[in-house]
């Protein structure tokens, strides 16, 4: 009488097809990420203790000096052009999120003008960027 092993025809899973699943998977995240290059504008973001993610990647950026210019798209705006090209870049693509990016020694009350005008032209969240500290410093 023959009897079956208990240990006889268990699945295996080899190592190799999951190596090369997560190399795909890393190539796919490389190639279809996004990143936002600033312009040449100078600003020293605000130091931040934890990262907030935000999974969306329809946004508007803006940039603002340390005397509280405004930059959009590379181009100097007062707060009425600056409200109209808001409204116009929210409605045409249905932008929610605002990224303000603001010096740190930016006057307080101007990034709350800012962020003011953005609410009246349509913007749904605000978020204000700032810098993570390099580990090891």
């Amino acid at each position: 009488m023959r009897f079956k092993r208990i240990g006889d025809n268990e699945p295996t899973l080899g190592i190799a097809p999951l190596v090369d699943i997560v190399f795909l998977l890393l190539i796919f995240f490389m190639v279809t990420s996004h990143f936002d290059v600033a312009s040449g504008i100078k600003i020293r973001l605000p130091k931040a203790a934890q990262r907030i993610l935000n999974q969306d990647s329809e946004k508007i950026t803006l940039l603002m000096d340390r005397l509280g210019k405004v930059y959009f798209k590379g181009k100097q705006l007062n707060d009425e052009a600056l409200q109209k090209e808001l409204r116009l870049s929210a409605g045409k693509k249905d932008i929610m999120h605002l990224v303000l990016q603001a010096d740190k020694d930016t006057k307080l009350g101007r990034v709350v003008q800012i962020m003011d005008l953005a609410k009246m032209a349509g913007i749904r969240s605000i978020i204000i960027a700032a810098r993570l500290p390099l580990e090891g410093r």
